[in-house]
């Protein structure tokens, strides 16, 4: 077929007696039929980059819930590790009785908003908000550091002090240097066997019975001493000494260091004695007092003097 070939169209209306006639060729018909096949295509292209950036548009909102998502998971455990943390440190603070530190600047703690003027969170707003709860959580951590040296350091002092207390109360005399021992002989002006003042205390004994030092210190000397007899006398280091007389052996020497309650010697009848008993007698700064106050502990009036 010719692509002149001619086709008539002929129109004719339900009323009215004009026919209207078109004459058109082969060559119209074709190119007619291309450019609605181009509109057609134009169109469908059209609607498929729509459908593509609905897609795309899905994805993204899609990705951005996820990181929102994420992040927020991580606000909430950085803002759980800085109330605990915070928690303790002021727990510590209060246990060693230091001021507490200034919080980190927005205290880690509280909730606060990342959401814009829009409504709607965002990425950024929530990554900005991590980013600072980090910074807080960092800050709040180095203070937990510093607690923790400060501690330590007003832990040792506390021991050292205990220790340094311990040292005085161990050199003050606290026990009875013959266990069970009843007194016998008064720190007081008596009659008999002389008519004078007894600057100790007679604690009834058996002969041989062991004798313990009532303080810690050092044996300033272990002789003879007139009436006292064999006699030890030890110097706690403190304006005390302690003095056991009438002994019947030494197990201790002069310049020789004795802990509390350490055996010294043994009861006898040596000097002016009338039987076997120790005669215990405290001395301080030089001055004889009544020893039965530092037979069962450190008496109260010397703890409330102590440091």
């Amino acid at each position: 077929m010719s692509i002149k070939e001619r086709y008539f169209i002929k129109i004719v209306p339900q009323r009215g007696d004009v026919v209207h006639r078109f004459e058109v060729t082969r060559k119209h018909i074709v190119s007619g039929s291309l450019g609605v096949a181009a509109v057609l295509l134009l169109v469908l292209a059209g609607a498929g980059f729509q459908v593509f950036r609905v897609h795309a548009q899905q994805a993204a909102l899609q990705s951005q819930h996820e990181q929102l998502q994420t992040l927020d998971k991580k606000a909430t455990a950085i803002r759980s590790q800085l109330q605990q943390v915070q928690k303790q440190n002021q727990e510590i603070q209060q246990l060693i009785g230091v001021g507490s530190k200034p919080r980190p600047r927005g205290g880690g703690v509280q909730k606060t908003s990342w959401v814009p003027s829009s409504g709607k969170p965002g990425v950024m707003q929530l990554a900005r908000h991590v980013d600072q709860l980090a910074q807080d959580s960092n800050a709040t951590l180095r203070q937990a550091d510093d607690l923790r040296r400060l501690t330590l350091h007003v832990l040792n002092m506390h021991h050292l002090a205990q220790m340094a207390r311990a040292r005085l109360l161990a050199a003050i005399p606290s026990i009875d240097p013959v266990e069970g021992a009843a007194i016998v002989g008064c720190f007081c002006y008596r009659s008999a066997p002389d008519v004078e003042f007894h600057p100790g205390v007679d604690l009834g004994a058996n002969y041989g019975d062991a004798i313990h030092a009532a303080a810690a210190g050092t044996v300033a000397s272990a002789g003879w001493d007139g009436g006292y007899g064999m006699k030890i006398d030890i110097d706690h280091g403190n304006g005390y000494h302690t003095w056991y007389a009438h002994l019947s052996r030494f197990d201790v020497a002069a310049g020789q260091y004795v802990h509390k309650g350490e055996l010294i010697g043994q009861v006898g009848d040596t000097g002016f004695s009338t039987g076997p008993h120790l005669h215990y007698q405290v001395m301080l700064n030089g001055t004889a007092v009544d020893p039965a106050p530092y037979l069962s502990g450190v008496p109260p009036k010397v703890l409330a003097s102590l440091p």
